[in-house]
């Protein structure tokens, strides 16, 4: 039998994820809703997917954002719900060192990314109602596809020194990270060092891109609000704004569990620390989850062209 808390090391071969501490009794019943989340998260947007690709009235910029962002959380879902149910169904709480640092990147890289092209949807539609006239030689394929390249050389290159910062520290304590999945600092915080560089550089991206992100959100929304009232009836007005509805949402579904993940780590020190993984969870889970059904729900363009590949299945 291992003895995972006492082993000395300095790279470890394995780090063994306890999964939700303090719940591991509940985990067969905690996996329930996470394998309900995933499956709805996998088949939402992989109709999203099949639907933009297939439907040419849907090829338009919004809708190739809204692509890049079901790819997105098809890979944040991924990354993580396969190996925190091998731990719920099957105990298998064993990753490789290599396969951690993997999970890592993938998560913080691609979280970085979709924060990103909610800034790019934000664009478009700073462009489609202030500029309509305008749109589509502005947003043209090749402008959309270098937004995108942005969105994912950003977030791969400021989460690229994640894993080589946590490769380079002695690990001599223990090799069990509390928590579901790799997270940058729950993995860290088992070295036997100063680790204060991977704190401060986690900060600053996390500063850098959020805020950055969140302005260019907020002020796309000034002048997109500065516009919507300056028309000159209430319909034309509630008519616009409803393009906006779906956007909104998927910024509040991303940004608000973030919020409260990071707020709890970084400065509720007596939040149990369950409370803390649950949070942390529901950050990487819900997002997927919902966008694809919030756009399915609220854009009357793949609302019906979904109706319609229904209806002609069933005929």
């Amino acid at each position: 039998m291992h003895d995972f808390n006492s082993t000395a090391f300095t790279n470890p071969s394995t780090f063994f994820l306890m999964g939700i501490p303090g719940l591991e009794d509940l985990h067969i019943w905690i996996s329930i809703p996470f394998c309900s989340m995933y499956i709805v998260a996998l088949m939402g947007n992989i109709l999203i997917l099949f639907i933009i690709k297939t439907e040419t009235v849907l090829h338009e910029p919004m809708f190739y954002f809204l692509f890049m962002l079901a790819i997105t959380d098809l890979i944040l879902s991924t990354s993580t719900l396969p190996k925190m149910l091998g731990i719920f169904w099957f105990s298998y709480h064993e990753i490789s060192f290599h396969a951690c640092l993997t999970q890592m990147f993938f998560i913080h890289a691609f979280s970085g990314v979709e924060s990103g092209l909610l800034v790019a949807m934000a664009l478009d539609r700073y462009v489609a109602i202030c500029n309509p006239l305008r749109h589509s030689s502005i947003l043209t394929n090749s402008v959309v596809a270098q937004v995108g390249l942005v969105a994912l050389l950003r977030g791969l290159v400021l989460m690229t020194p994640h894993p080589f910062l946590v490769r380079r520290w002695p690990y001599c304590q223990s090799n069990v990270v509390p928590h579901t999945y790799c997270e940058h600092m729950a993995v860290v915080k088992l070295a036997c060092a100063d680790i204060s560089i991977n704190s401060l550089y986690s900060l600053a991206v996390i500063i850098l891109i959020v805020g950055t992100d969140v302005t260019c959100i907020f002020l796309s929304y000034v002048q997109i609000l500065q516009t919507v009232f300056n028309l000159p009836s209430n319909d034309a007005r509630l008519k616009t704004l409803s393009t906006c509805g779906s956007h909104v949402c998927v910024i509040l579904t991303f940004y608000i569990p973030a919020l409260f993940s990071f707020l709890t780590h970084r400065f509720s020190k007596h939040m149990p620390c369950h409370t803390h993984i649950l949070l942390a969870n529901m950050y990487l889970l819900v997002p997927p989850m919902l966008n694809p059904i919030i756009y399915g729900v609220r854009t009357r363009q793949i609302r019906e062209c979904v109706l319609q590949l229904f209806m002609t299945k069933i005929s």
